[in-house]
C-alpha cells in the first residue's frame, strides 16, 4: 500500500484508539486496501470510512472494549446473514470484535471485501445507503364549513383537489383550529380566496 493511500485522519484515529484496538483497526485497513486498492479513506461520523467511487463500501470504529466492523450494502448484509456470519440487528457486521480471534479468517474477509467492490464496480449498488420512503401523511378530514365552502366555489375546489396534501393539511388545520366561530368564518373566507388565487396558505412566507 502506497504512502499516499492513507489519509492522516485516519492515521490519528488509530493511533488515539486503545492499546488492544489499535493492531486490529490497522489490520482491518490493510485487509480493505489489499481487497480494494482503489479504496479512498475517509472520516464519516466520526469514524474512519472506506469508499468506492463515492460510494461507502465499509467503516470501523473502536470503543473501549471492542471494535466494530461494518460491510456496506444490502447485498452484502444478505450473504453474511445466509453464512451466518451477521446476526439481524446485531452490532456491525461481525458483532463486538475484542481481538483477532472474533474475525473471520482473512481469507473470507478478503472475499467479502472484494465482493462489495463488484457490487460498485458492476453498478448494482450505486448508493452508500438507500432511504426508506416516508408514508405520506392522510389528508384529515376537513371541516364541514371548508367542505360546503368548496362546493360553492368551483374554481376553488378545483384548485384544493390539486393541492398537495401537505397544503391541504396546512389549510384544513387551519380552520379546524379556530376555537372562535367568528375566527373560524374569517379564516374561511379567507382560505376560499386565497385557494381560488391559487395560493398556499403561508404563501406569504414562500420565496418566488
Amino acid at each position: 500500500m502506497k504512502t499516499s493511500d492513507f489519509n492522516p485522519r485516519v492515521d490519528a484515529y488509530i493511533n488515539q484508539a486503545k492499546p488492544f484496538a489499535q493492531p486490529i483497526l490497522t489490520h482491518l485497513r490493510e485487509l480493505i486496501h489489499k481487497a480494494v486498492p482503489a479504496v479512498q479513506e475517509e472520516i464519516k461520523w466520526r469514524m474512519p470510512s472506506f469508499t468506492l467511487d463515492g460510494v461507502i463500501l465499509a467503516n470501523m470504529a473502536g470503543f473501549k472494549e471492542h471494535c466494530r466492523f461494518d460491510i456496506w450494502g444490502k447485498e452484502m448484509s444478505a450473504i453474511l446473514v445466509a453464512d451466518g456470519v451477521k446476526v439481524e440487528g446485531g452490532m456491525g457486521s461481525f458483532g463486538r470484535i475484542a481481538g483477532p480471534a472474533d474475525l473471520p479468517p482473512d481469507k473470507i474477509l478478503l472475499a467479502y471485501l472484494r465482493q462489495a467492490a463488484a457490487f460498485v464496480a458492476t453498478g448494482e449498488r450505486t448508493r452508500s445507503y438507500e432511504r426508506t420512503p416516508r408514508a405520506a401523511k392522510p389528508v384529515p378530514e376537513a371541516p364541514p364549513e371548508l367542505t360546503a365552502a368548496l362546493k360553492k366555489n368551483k374554481g376553488a375546489a378545483k384548485v384544493f383537489a390539486a393541492f398537495t396534501p401537505g397544503c391541504q393539511r396546512e389549510y384544513i388545520g387551519w380552520i379546524a383550529e379556530a376555537k372562535r366561530p367568528e375566527t373560524r368564518d374569517k379564516r374561511l373566507a379567507q382560505a376560499i380566496e386565497w385557494i381560488a388565487e391559487g395560493k398556499q396558505r403561508n404563501w406569504k412566507y414562500q420565496t418566488a
